[in-house]
């Protein structure tokens, strides 16, 4: 661009329910023209009759609450969804919309059926209606056989940059943000070609990417890229966060998925009740892969891979999937942990919530230091504990040493019995220290700390205003090499550890 700064691009418009229009619709193509976008990405895909149409996905479900795919409907009755120019609207209407404005439709074909009945209605649309093409290599392909001058956004969808032989030729590399990092920017850059990247809402990790040189980017923020990018400023931590929520969303969608199709191989590690899946270890790929290219100055650690941490180097501290033996046996109730730890404390934890809103998967939840605890984007306190015994009639949340019971765990249920407390083994460290921050249970307590599966969960805890011990009973977020115990305040904390420390000097006759 002439200022310097990368392009912006409406993804699927200018959109925004319950106020702005909906995605894909000309309503969306006309709100980006008027915020004088000059890229506007939309999708397409085809009716039953052959129309072309704007369209993400390839059913009318989510939209518009009709289940059928849209292939399989006439465009006759496609029209009839919504109205005036917020209804589902041909391809060729949307190249009038913007003929001669000077802006660009970039054209995302996913589905390689629906790339030549695209590439026709382009080639016989307005002459002035300026286009450029994206998706699926097949579908790219395909678009050349009828328009062979299109301007290609080549996809990429590693890590690694493209060597300089796959470059030969491309003008622009487009990837998934989270996979670009500066390394990767040099070397496309230095094989002549662009990087566009997509897709982009948050403000420090825009402004990043312009940092470093990427070319392009799309977003369903216009306005608050557009800011970023004038401003140049950083916000590394609100940018360490955002990527971290963004990880936390991959892994509730491979979670969900597992939960509802089957986690296919399940294997052992050290013993028959020590699971691992495939999709532990495809979240971990994906995770370790995004925070290499994203922070290449930190450690990571993880559960399946391993790891160091240098302890001079802020260090990522990753179990993709906590609570493994319950998803390897059917019981939905699993976490995933992300913690950046600084300086011998977590700044940065994700969790997941297993419990799910409606018939979403598990729902992140993420605390950075200082700056509070949002479960689905909103704020989280923890619920403080009630009457003169914080125990008493209340409910308190431990786990297993394995398959097996910690020294002293046996001591310690019947210590609760005693005060009235419940005390629950739900079968995930993380969600159990965590869930104390969400109101379920008063107080819960892991007799061995570590940061893979309790470090973001001790953040979230203190950052909704609970209290973290360790072994000793002093506060702290990070109690290596003994057990932690979180409350939802400091009476109910202490009021747990004080049984834990009496049922453990029972055990050991101390």
């Amino acid at each position: 661009m002439s200022d310097g700064l990368p392009r912006v691009v409406a993804h699927r418009g200018v959109h925004g329910e319950p106020d702005g229009p909906r995605e894909n619709t000309l309503a969306a193509v006309r709100a980006a023209l008027d915020a004088g976008v000059e890229w506007i990405e939309i999708d397409v895909r085809v009716c039953r009759d052959g129309a072309v149409v704007l369209l993400h996905d390839p059913t009318l479900a989510r939209l518009w609450g009709d289940p059928r795919a849209v292939v399989d409907v006439p465009w006759e009755e496609v029209r009839t969804l919504g109205g005036g120019d917020r209804r589902v609207p041909l391809l060729r209407e949307a190249l009038d919309l913007v003929a001669g404005t000077g802006a660009t439709l970039l054209v995302d074909v996913d589905d390689p059926e629906v790339a030549l009945p695209a590439a026709h209605v382009v080639a016989q649309g307005p002459a002035d209606a300026r286009t450029a093409w994206c998706g699926h290599p097949e579908s790219m392909r395909r678009v050349r056989e009828v328009v062979p001058d299109a301007a290609i956004w080549t996809p990429w969808y590693a890590v690694e940059p493209p060597t300089p032989e796959e470059l030969d030729g491309v003008a622009l590399v487009n990837t998934q943000h989270l996979l670009v990092g500066e390394a990767f920017v040099a070397a496309v850059h230095a094989a002549g070609a662009e990087v566009a990247v997509w897709t982009v809402d948050d403000a420090a990790q825009a402004a990043h990417l312009a940092r470093i040189g990427v070319d392009s980017i799309t977003t369903n923020d216009v306005v608050t890229v557009r800011r970023a990018l004038q401003e140049g400023t950083v916000d590394e931590r609100a940018r360490q966060a955002a990527v971290a929520f963004e990880l936390a969303q991959h892994a509730a969608e491979a979670t969900a998925a597992a939960r509802r199709d089957g986690v296919r191989t399940v294997e052992t590690k050290s013993g028959p009740a020590d699971h691992v899946t495939e999709v532990d270890r495809d979240i971990e790929h994906w995770v370790r892969a995004v925070l290499t290219a994203q922070f290449p100055d930190h450690d990571v650690v993880g559960e399946e891979f391993g790891g160091t941490g240098s302890g001079e180097r802020p260090c990522w501290y990753l179990d993709p999937i906590d609570g493994t033996a319950n998803l390897a046996n059917g019981f939905p109730w699993t976490s995933f942990s992300l913690a950046l730890v600084e300086g011998g404390r977590p700044v940065v934890g994700v969790v997941l919530d297993p419990v799910a809103d409606g018939d979403a998967g598990p729902v992140p939840v993420l605390a950075v230091a200082g700056r509070g605890v949002t479960r689905a984007g909103q704020p989280v306190s923890a619920p403080p504990s009630t009457g003169p015994d914080p125990l008493a009639g209340a409910m308190a949340v431990t786990e297993l040493d394995g398959a097996r019971a910690w020294q002293g765990l046996h001591e310690l249920l019947d210590a609760l019995g005693r005060r009235h407390c419940t005390l629950r083994i739900p079968g995930s460290g993380t969600a159990s220290l965590a869930g104390v921050a969400l109101g379920r249970g008063v107080a819960a307590i892991v007799h061995r700390y570590s940061p893979l599966d309790h470090g973001a969960a001790a953040l979230v805890v203190a950052e909704a205003g609970g209290t973290v011990l360790d072994g000793t009973g002093r506060p702290s977020l990070h109690p290596v090499g003994g057990p932690i115990v979180v409350g939802a305040d400091e009476r109910a904390a202490r009021a747990l550890w004080r049984e834990w420390y009496e049922a453990r000097a029972l055990t050991l006759g101390l």
